[in-house]
């Protein structure tokens, strides 16, 4: 069974798709965190953000895993733990842009794809409903209003020692949004089969709870 989670940035999406996917007991694969870590491999061989080939060349030839761990999943790129450094403005600020450069979708899908293959998975990004796993037996379009969104950032970057401004974060992600739904490919649209949960008012447990309850009714 494959479950799409997607939706703009900091809705909870990748907090929500790790639950779900333990308390189903499925695999989960966080696509947002391999475009960050593709980013973060533009950055240390200082190669522009732009510059599809180059990072196209490194990508092809670098390894992104994932580990579980007590505090939550760990990043590595290439071997080395990139968790934090995946959420850094720096970072933040000019996935977009990487993430919008058409060959490199396409080689991360492929390699979603190929991890999807075969194994019952909660997967969670921008494009999975209706580019990755198109035929996903659940699809689930999540929202939240951007100051809320920008509130959980806050809080989720003090825990981490980052300090930007709470009216900085909403700038960023009112511009991400923008980015996200107007690129050329791939860009951030709700599924039609999708089903849109607005977690604005809503606890983490309490959309977990709502997205298993569906995946449950799926399998009958």
């Amino acid at each position: 069974m494959q479950i799409a989670i997607d939706g703009p940035s900091s809705a909870g999406k990748s907090t929500v798709a790790k639950l779900v996917a333990k308390a189903l007991n499925f695999i989960y694969c966080d696509t947002g965190a391999m475009y960050r870590a593709t980013t973060v491999l533009a950055k240390e061989h200082q190669i522009d953000y732009g510059d599809e080939a180059k990072i196209l060349a490194l990508l092809k030839t670098s390894k992104i895993t994932f580990q579980p761990a007590p505090q939550g999943q760990l990043v590595f790129l290439n071997d080395e733990d990139v968790t934090l450094e995946i959420r850094t403005p720096e970072i933040t600020n000019n996935v977009s842009q990487v993430s919008a450069l058409p060959q490199i979708r396409e080689e991360l899908v492929r390699q979603q794809r190929v991890i999807a293959e075969g194994n019952s998975i909660v997967m969670d990004g921008r494009d999975i409903g209706t580019t990755v796993l198109p035929h996903a037996e659940l699809k689930v379009f999540l929202v939240a209003s951007a100051s809320e969104r920008a509130r959980r950032r806050f809080e989720e970057n003090v825990t981490k020692g980052i300090d930007t401004p709470l009216s900085k974060l909403q700038e960023e992600i009112e511009l991400r949004d923008y980015k996200d739904s107007h690129r050329a490919i791939s860009p951030l649209t709700k599924a039609d089969d999708a089903i849109e949960i607005d977690s604005t008012h809503l606890s983490i447990e309490e959309v977990t709870a709502a997205i298993v309850k569906l995946a449950n009714e799926r399998k009958r």
